[in-house]
């Protein structure tokens, strides 16, 4: 049985689930942030708002939780570009959310940010609209206001000076969940833009002998490589001989299978194992869940889409949730 669990007002643009601590972030047209909090404790069957605040002048376009061990704190994406980092204390009363740093956008706008934890340090990638990638570093554990740009490079494998600079409507950035000793940090990262070599996703990885990040994969095939992406999701691994990522482009939702081990040149084998049709519209969002065996998909066409591979390896579609009908339902019963 379907349940309406949290009511947010006009004007929610986006929002972030915190797992951990039960909790919703959201952001609005008019520049505000609201969280909300279960109002029982270990159940995520009713929220109520706790706090809400004027964050930017311009509208919020995406907010995304800071990692449960580094505490209770959020980013969120301006209109303009700019990113803003807030962390909740505890005042005397009752706790407070304060503004911890802002990460300037002087030359491009942030389409999309992610957080990735490495096993001595925090980071951030973002995205920016002329195909730029940013990866800034935490240099304090315990001070979220202290980061550092690390790098900053473009979303190619060639020459950037053949193609000049995109403008891109969107990008996607997932993490790579393995945190073993000896896994290096990587993530894969994909645009929507103007200029096919910007758009398919590469995954970029953190080479620590020479502190530089690298392109080791590129999941498309030929006659993929300028097809815009909407969206990427890196499933968790709980054993696979291999890493399971998704892309979503205008002919549907790829599953990519990528190798572990490096191959002679230094890159990752790559192998595209399954094309995934249902949705009637663009994909707007992919997410796995704990277990990596179960892909979720939403978009234009007001789905959410499941899907699961058997045990031969051919995937298929689990269930479909019309939230048309769910939202339908919920203004009835209001």
């Amino acid at each position: 049985m379907e349940k309406q669990v949290a009511t947010l007002e006009n004007g929610a643009l986006c929002c972030g689930w915190n797992y951990c601590g039960r909790r919703i972030a959201v952001g609005y047209d008019d520049g505000r942030i609201s969280v909300h909090d279960s109002l029982e404790p270990g159940s995520s069957t009713s929220f109520s708002r706790s706090k809400a605040w004027r964050a930017h002048e311009n509208r919020i376009k995406n907010v995304i939780w800071v990692p449960p061990e580094y505490g209770d704190a959020i980013a969120c994406i301006c209109l303009d570009g700019t990113i803003s980092l807030w962390e909740e204390t505890q005042d005397t009363e009752s706790p407070i959310w304060k503004l911890c740093n802002i990460f300037e956008s002087n030359r491009s706008q942030v389409l999309d940010i992610q957080f990735g934890v490495g096993l001595t340090s925090l980071k951030l990638v973002a995205a920016c609209l002329d195909g730029i990638v940013k990866v800034y570093e935490l240099l304090d554990p315990l001070e979220l206001k202290n980061w550092q740009l690390q790098a900053e490079f473009q979303n190619v494998t060639d020459s950037v000076s053949k193609f000049g600079k995109p403008t891109s409507i969107s990008a996607s950035i997932a993490w790579s969940p393995r945190r073993g000793d000896n896994q290096q940090l990587s993530f894969v990262v994909a645009f929507s833009a103007d200029s096919p070599q910007f758009n398919s996703p590469k995954i970029w990885e953190f080479e620590e002998v020479h502190q530089r990040w690298l392109p080791v994969a590129e999941l498309a095939l030929p006659g993929d490589k300028g097809d815009r992406v909407h969206a990427v999701a890196w499933a968790p691994n709980i054993g696979r001989p291999y890493e399971l990522i998704a892309v979503a482009t205008c002919k549907g939702i790829a599953i990519w299978h990528l190798g572990l081990t490096p191959e002679s040149d230094g890159r990752l084998s790559t192998e595209k194992v399954a094309l995934l049709s249902g949705h009637d519209c663009e994909v707007w969002q992919l997410e796995w869940d704990v277990s990596g065996m179960t892909l979720a998909s939403t978009g234009g066409d007001s789905t959410v889409r499941l899907w699961q591979s058997n045990l031969n390896g051919v995937w298929h579609e689990q269930a479909v949730f019309d939230c048309t009908e769910t939202s339908q339902q919920a203004s009835a019963q209001g």
